[in-house]
């Protein structure tokens, strides 16, 4: 529930800040070409995008069995990790000229298509972040079932109703949560959400015998932290924790690291 709950909170805040800024744009500066209307036609735009994916994901999966269904589940769990990532660094280089950026667009917009490319704007917007956030609990729900999955689900609408109270936090510029913290903050376990989910995509391709685990197991901490214990499973779930790692995994938790400490690190100064 907990991991659902954060995308979703995480997603979703990103989507409706980028909705308020381009509301508040066209309540003060737009003009008789572009309407609030445009807006609404781009985030359902969005959301069917997004609604599409699920259904074409869910569709695709009904006709997978055995060794292809898992192959399908472990190249979603992947591609979840890497678009998670994706999002962080981009996040890093443009979220802080986010506004100023949106803004330029419209300005644009305002003196070509109009309203088009408003609605084209918010769609985008909210297509990305919608079809990041199927993928993301797509990638979290193969490995659940029953109760777990409704928790997930459950965990998903909560994430929603928090990110609105967040983003209205944020727009109102309160002290305590300004924007750069958010975003510094949740990066974080971003990505080591992306780490865990990288770790278990490996880990099906290892149970596929489509890599060796190279030596298995490297080490044993069951007896201070087992993956069965509700603290162990907390951290298998949002950091990768294996108590009894193979080599392969170990590879890929610390090689996901260094790769992310390389591509996010600061440009050069000239």
């Amino acid at each position: 529930m907990g991991n659902s709950l954060f995308i979703v909170w995480r997603e979703s805040v990103e989507a409706i800040l980028v909705i308020s800024i381009l509301y508040a744009w066209i309540r003060t500066r737009g003009n008789g070409r572009i309407g609030v209307h445009h807006l609404w036609a781009g985030v359902a735009g969005g959301l069917l995008l997004a609604g599409v994916l699920a259904l074409a994901m869910l569709g695709l999966q009904s006709q997978l069995a055995g060794d292809a269904l898992e192959a399908f589940q472990a190249a979603i769990v992947i591609v979840a990790a890497g678009l998670i990532t994706h999002m962080v660094l981009w996040m890093r280089a443009h979220g802080r000229h986010m506004k100023r950026e949106l803004e330029a667009g419209l300005a644009k917009a305002a003196d070509a298509a109009g309203g088009v490319s408003v609605a084209l704007l918010a769609a985008i917007a909210v297509g990305r972040e919608g079809a990041e956030t199927v993928l993301f609990l797509y990638g979290l729900g193969v490995e659940q079932s029953g109760d777990t999955l409704t928790r997930m689900l459950a965990g998903a609408g909560l994430g929603f109703v928090l990110a609105l109270a967040t983003a209205w936090l944020i727009q109102r510029g309160s002290h305590w949560l300004p924007r750069r913290v958010f975003f510094g903050a949740t990066e974080i376990v971003l990505c080591l959400l992306a780490a865990a989910l990288l770790v278990s995509g490996v880990e099906r391709l290892i149970n596929m015998e489509w890599l060796p685990p190279l030596l298995e197991p490297v080490w044993d901490s069951s007896a201070l932290l087992a993956d069965g214990s509700t603290a162990g499973g907390i951290a298998a779930a949002f950091a990768g924790y294996r108590a009894q790692p193979s080599l392969t995994v170990l590879i890929t938790w610390f090689g996901y690291w260094a790769l992310f400490a390389w591509f996010g690190r600061p440009p050069r100064r000239t």
